[in-house]
């Protein structure tokens, strides 16, 4: 028999609010992709939607949603995430955590640092766990072999994206999310 313990960090006991996300979208390099995160409190859900837009930069495009603010969530004894999925459209989405936030350029814009990425086909509906095994770590988009090991003990970040996987996928997205949990498995 397989039971979980689960700190929620949105949802369940953590209710969703917009003041902790924002867009990251292409247009910051020319695109015209758009996202939102619509958060129900009725409901108690997220809802991450908007418009891939992959013609502007010949086939490329994301739209993404980040947490805000100056974050640092301990997850040392959680053995990944827990997504727990209430509407999906089938689309394929990447998950985002970074541990490292560097200060901003002088032109405002966010220094490049190390992602760890996990890209899902999420289901219907009911939760996933995403285990750390299972992250890739990638900088500027290309894989990073050479990647120290991602600080649990510090996760500053957390993005939710859509993006177009070279020109696979394209239009109107949307996923709605119950709640994200780190989670430790027990067997």
């Amino acid at each position: 028999m397989t039971s979980s313990t689960k700190t929620f960090l949105f949802g369940g006991d953590q209710p969703w609010s917009p003041q902790d996300w924002t867009a990251s979208d292409d247009r910051v390099r020319g695109g015209a992709s758009h996202s939102y995160l619509d958060c129900d409190s009725s409901s108690n859900t997220a809802r991450f939607h908007g418009h891939l837009d992959t013609h502007a930069l010949g086939g490329a495009g994301f739209a993404s949603q980040r947490t805000t603010g100056d974050r640092s969530w301990d997850l040392t004894g959680k053995d990944g995430l827990e997504l727990d999925v209430k509407q999906s459209d089938g689309k394929k989405y990447t998950i985002t955590l970074k541990d490292t936030i560097l200060p901003k350029r002088p032109d405002g814009r966010e220094q490049s640092t190390i992602n760890w990425e996990y890209d899902l086909c999420a289901p219907d509906k009911g939760p996933f766990v995403i285990h750390w095994k299972d992250l890739r770590p990638t900088y500027r988009g290309k894989d990073k072999e050479d990647a120290p090991p991602l600080d649990r003990s510090s996760i500053k970040r957390i993005s939710i994206m859509m993006r177009s996987f070279f020109g696979t996928q394209e239009g109107d997205f949307s996923l709605e999310i119950a709640s994200i949990a780190a989670v430790r498995v027990e067997h």
